[in-house]
């Protein structure tokens, strides 16, 4: 049976962790935004986003026209910190699975589950290396279809393992704002 990462982890030790990663991913969130302002030109008005979903070489080209050095720069760094802000994202999202894997569903069937989206997490922060690996292939001028076709597929599948997992997140917490609820009503 697969077991959660964070299985040995003491309740202060889980606290501490996930107190330190939500810090890292809130000023990591807050600088890549930053930086997405500076590429949001022309063809690429959602920014990153835009780059990482041009499914054709085209499109991608069309996006690096569109950005002056400023832009190129700035995708560069928001590329370059990617790497640092999927490790975080992954064991912040896996992390507080683990935690309402925990609470409600230790020894039930559900359990499982989550256990399986934890491990999914990790596999979207692969993926998102993958990507950004294509990415940067491309930011440097080696316009190539494979690249824009592996940021794309990567990408889309990056993004649907982690709507998975913080679907999973939302539902669980709805189910214990619920809980408590019925709880106090009873």
């Amino acid at each position: 049976m697969i077991q959660s990462p964070f299985y040995n982890l003491s309740e202060k030790a889980e606290k501490k962790l996930t107190i330190i990663l939500l810090v890292f991913i809130t000023v990591l969130i807050f600088i890549m935004h930053y930086l997405d302002i500076q590429i949001q030109k022309g063809d690429n008005t959602k920014g990153i986003i835009s780059f990482e979903l041009a499914k054709d070489l085209s499109k991608s080209i069309s996006i690096l026209n569109s950005w002056n050095i400023l832009s190129k720069i700035s995708a560069g760094i928001s590329l370059g910190l990617d790497f640092l802000f999927l490790i975080i994202y992954s064991l912040f999202i896996s992390l507080i699975i683990h935690k309402l894997n925990e609470k409600l569903w230790k020894y039930k069937k559900m359990y499982t589950m989550g256990i399986v989206l934890i491990w999914c997490t990790f596999l979207a922060a692969f993926f998102d290396i993958i990507e950004n690996i294509a990415l940067i292939k491309l930011l440097l001028g080696n316009l190539k279809q494979l690249w824009s076709s592996l940021s794309y597929y990567f990408a889309v599948a990056k993004f649907s393992l982690l709507a998975f997992g913080i679907s999973y997140i939302i539902v669980n917490l709805f189910f214990i704002i619920f809980k408590k609820i019925v709880g106090k009503l009873s």
